[in-house]
């Protein structure tokens, strides 16, 4: 079984919530037995092909970028050529070009869209997409939603509900590296022994400008992990706060990252828009056992974190909901402890990447097995017979 995924970004030269998913799917359907490709582009001067974590990853130059929307002229008859060579092409949307892509590349193998999330910026361009959109979604044989909840809020999967189905993200903490002692002891240092941790890229949907107004008035150590476009925004927000014990460090890598996981509090993330559609770094929360703060906004990130269960669920947009679920679980270290554990066991019961590749390689063959089977009965005549050549 070859599948080939396709898109924007991936891994060496990006690493966010989607290529973690496509790293992870690729990881575990290849132990299954698929041979994984990804096809993506790159604004690298070196574009050989990569083997890494038992696939390859094919990149093709970045040629320019309208509104986000990352195009390649050469990503057109790669992805042509490429099709031809994979028995399932793997779509990962939402990526406007990548809907025009599959129409001019003329991909005729059995297709599967992961729809990650819902476009919920630019909407005098999201109108002019509208049609092409629909024509891929309608195109494609299958679609596959992250979380029932996202299932059932989006209106554009509504249209859809024949022929798309639920098959949530999986992490296989053995691809994280062991929590170093050197490095725990260097980040217990920095930022004590109890804090709140936020993991993530800085985007405007992440809502951590609220988790700042929220901090306000409150001595509760936050450290924040990452990069991005709000980055100086915020940086400059909690100055004018006055928050002192709110500590952004950058990008980091994967071992201080497990670092920072392995030790704290609890997890914070205050993403307030549905832009959020899942949220890995959430889920890496629960993974590492940690109680988890998160505000209801009809994704997946309440099928992770289930309030009052494995965490508690604030309204989005409201530093006073988020003050208090802060202030309700610093103040209950008992509380915390019992929902991490819980938060733990959920991951092991809905959120491996083994049950994600088990769903997605039966996925996989059933797509094959429908497409030659409909094969076979178009080469049938209408008397029953094969016909005349």
């Amino acid at each position: 079984m070859r599948v080939l995924h396709f898109y924007k970004t991936y891994y060496p030269d990006s690493v966010g919530g989607i290529e973690q998913v496509i790293r992870q799917l690729c990881v575990g359907t290849t132990r299954l037995g698929v041979t994984n490709t990804v096809l993506s582009l790159s604004r690298q001067q070196d574009l050989a092909p990569i083997a890494f974590d038992g696939h390859t990853v094919h990149r093709v130059p970045l040629n320019f970028e309208v509104a986000s929307n990352a195009c390649s002229l050469q990503a057109l008859g790669a992805l042509s050529r490429m099709a031809e060579e994979a028995d399932v092409v793997h779509y990962h949307f939402p990526w406007p070009f990548m809907d025009l892509a599959h129409f001019v590349a003329r991909v005729r193998k059995p297709t599967v869209v992961s729809y990650h999330s819902d476009i919920v910026r630019q909407k005098r361009l999201l109108r002019l997409y509208q049609p092409l959109k629909h024509r891929f979604l309608a195109s494609v044989d299958t679609i596959v939603a992250a979380s029932p909840n996202y299932l059932a809020s989006s209106t554009v999967l509504a249209r859809y509900r024949d022929k798309t189905r639920v098959i949530t993200y999986g992490l296989d903490k053995s691809t994280y590296p062991s929590a170093e002692p050197c490095r725990l002891a260097h980040w217990r240092a920095r930022v004590g022994p109890k804090f709140f941790l936020f993991v993530g890229v800085l985007r405007y949907y992440k809502g951590l400008h609220v988790l700042l107004e929220a901090a306000q008035g409150l001595d509760y150590p936050i450290v924040i992990v990452g990069t991005g476009p709000e980055e100086t925004a915020l940086k400059e927000q909690a100055a004018r706060l006055g928050l002192k014990h709110v500590i952004f460090t950058g990008a980091l890598d994967e071992a201080d990252k497990v670092a920072l996981l392995s030790l704290c509090y609890a997890v914070a993330f205050p993403s307030h828009l549905r832009s959020e559609a899942f949220g890995i770094s959430l889920l890496e929360g629960a993974m590492y056992g940690k109680a988890m703060i998160s505000c209801e906004i009809g994704t997946g990130t309440t099928y992770i974190n289930v309030d009052g269960e494995t965490g508690l669920v604030a309204p989005p947009s409201d530093p006073a909901g988020l003050r208090a679920a802060m202030q309700k679980l610093w103040d209950n270290p008992e509380l915390a402890r019992q929902m991490g554990v819980r938060a733990e066991a959920r991951y092991h019961e809905l959120f491996t990447s083994e049950q994600m590749a088990l769903d997605y390689t039966a996925l996989y063959k059933e797509l094959v097995a429908r497409r030659a089977t409909e094969s076979s009965a178009a080469g049938v005549g209408l008397a029953g017979v094969p016909p005349t050549r």
